[in-house]
């Protein structure tokens, strides 16, 4: 126990602190300000922060478990949420279509990342790399957009929203990494490369925080709270424990299960503003769910070991 509170002591200061100091800058700068650093890192942090923890993390034939087991999990969630809807005929079809967007799609980039890397370290970095841009990703601006624009009233942006997937540089950036991961570099471009990555990650936790300050829509007896419970505690459990069965265990088993715990993702909350779902639901679970996972992270960790 006394190792598990080191463990947790040292992921939440970073966490809990970069995130806070984003609430705050949010609080204190214009409106405008995540918008310009979320370009920023979209364009060129996120790509910087792959291309660097790929040269360190250990590439198997494994790996593209991880992707497969983030598409069981897409999957699975959004059959237990469409169990969930069954029962509660008299939902919106926007509510319908936020619900399943929140028992879906994890936020596994901006703070899976940053908790895969603490927790696991680089070297198994690559396994919630391949979640996160193979399964999450994907998900998210393929099924996530056709669950969106079939539930939704506005769709007329879906061929926009596909191609913002397509331009994605965390993609690009995916692929310049495995091109480019065994050449070797000058040792201070090499110190560079990786204090630039570590950088790109704190200034993921500091937008994360400054977008939370700006959630001001917060319809608490309305929320659907079964969702984050498929999402972040359903799923996991029922498909994180059945790896060592496919022979996944340990740091990577890991890895994989914290990806799958992740909070719903920002990016529900775009295409719930896009097609017009319920963004009250949208909004209120990207909130509880990021502050739930504080307390569902513990939790985790002592299942897993």
């Amino acid at each position: 126990m006394p190792q598990l509170a080191i463990q947790l002591f040292r992921l939440y200061l970073p966490l809990v602190g970069w995130a806070l100091l984003g609430w705050l800058l949010g609080r204190c700068l214009p409106p405008s300000a995540p918008k310009h650093l979320g370009r920023v890192l979209f364009w060129v942090g996120v790509p910087i922060s792959i291309v660097g923890f790929l040269r360190g993390a250990e590439l198997s034939a494994q790996i593209w478990i991880a992707p497969g087991v983030a598409w069981v999990a897409i999957l699975t969630g959004a059959g237990l949420a469409w169990l969930e809807i069954r029962r509660h005929k008299t939902w919106s079809k926007p509510t319908q279509g936020s619900f399943l967007l929140a028992s879906m799609v994890g936020n596994t980039g901006y703070l899976g990342f940053p908790i895969a890397l603490a927790l696991v370290g680089e070297k198994f970095f690559a396994w919630a790399l391949f979640y996160d841009l193979l399964g999450s990703t994907l998900g998210t601006w393929g099924l996530g957009v056709i669950i969106a624009s079939r539930f939704g009233l506005g769709q007329k942006r879906r061929s926009h929203l596909l191609l913002t997937m397509l331009k994605n540089p965390a993609l690009w950036g995916f692929g310049l990494g495995l091109a480019t991961r065994h050449l070797p570099l000058p040792p201070p471009l090499e110190t560079g490369l990786h204090q630039l990555a570590w950088s790109a990650i704190a200034l993921s936790l500091v937008l994360m925080g400054m977008r939370l300050s700006q959630l001001a829509s917060f319809d608490w007896l309305n929320l659907k709270m079964s969702s984050l419970a498929i999402k972040m505690m359903l799923v996991p459990f029922l498909l994180g424990l059945s790896l060592p069965m496919v022979g996944i265990t340990g740091s990577i088993q890991q890895a994989i299960v914290l990806q799958m715990a992740m909070p719903p993702a920002f990016s529900t909350l775009v295409l719930a503003e896009t097609y017009e779902l319920d963004t009250n639901l949208t909004v209120t679970a990207l909130a509880v769910g990021s502050i739930g996972l504080l307390v569902t992270l513990p939790l985790w960790l002592l299942i897993l070991g």
